[in-house]
């Protein structure tokens, strides 16, 4: 069946902010004693756990650790106001599929940091709706955010088309039993992308791809 919807993730798919999110989270585990290094950092993000059990790890009681998430918070809103989070050509690519498809936005990002990202952006003006982490409890890769955001659209599953950059996103997109093409980017490299159902080395071959699985 052609498709018809696409369900886009946010973070490294339309916006470049996956490493700062990293940066945020390291800067403020290290103020606990917690060292982060990037491996670590990618097995964390497949599972959809959070970094902080490292220090839980460490006996860092919990007030202390709930008062680091909000730094890190503050550290990455102050990232997203200040660093070039810009992927070229996004923008561009939306305008050409949304003379052809509806699209949307499903994402783990808080609704207030994706406010952030989106405040000077016309990337959500493409979009039919926005799925952020408070509108629904199960994240990814949980399949929950692309079971709602499926039917929120409307459409069927074999209608729907997911673009993700990250193997958690990927294992949700597939148990919510829709076709998933993944992104290609330098910092979720080494994720498992076997069971992609398309791959792209950039954002910009999507309308191409669109085309030919009609």
């Amino acid at each position: 069946m052609r498709k018809k919807f696409i369900l886009f993730d946010n973070d490294g798919v339309l916006v470049d902010t996956e490493y700062w999110y990293f940066r945020a989270t390291k800067q403020a585990l290290e103020e606990l004693g917690v060292q982060l290094d990037h491996s670590v950092f990618m097995k964390i993000m497949i599972s959809g756990e959070s970094a902080f059990e490292l220090a839980k790890a460490k006996d860092v009681d919990e007030g202390t650790i709930r008062n680091k998430m909000v730094d890190r918070t503050r550290y990455y809103q102050n990232f997203l106001r200040t660093k070039d989070i810009e992927i070229p050509g996004v923008e561009d690519t939306l305008r050409q599929l949304s003379k052809q498809f509806r699209m949307a936005i499903v994402t783990t990002s808080h609704r207030a940091d994706f406010n952030i990202i989106h405040k000077d952006r016309s990337i959500v003006s493409y979009m039919d709706f926005v799925l952020a982490r408070e509108d629904y409890i199960n994240s990814k890769p949980d399949p929950e955010p692309y079971i709602t955001g499926l039917q929120k659209s409307g459409a069927q599953p074999d209608e729907v088309l997911v673009v993700e950059d990250s193997e958690r996103g990927l294992t949700a997109a597939l148990a919510a039993g829709i076709d998933c093409a993944v992104v290609q980017n330098d910092f979720t490299k080494s994720h498992d992308f076997s069971k992609a159902t398309h791959t792209l080395k950039n954002f910009s071959e999507l309308p191409k791809l669109m085309e030919e699985i009609g």
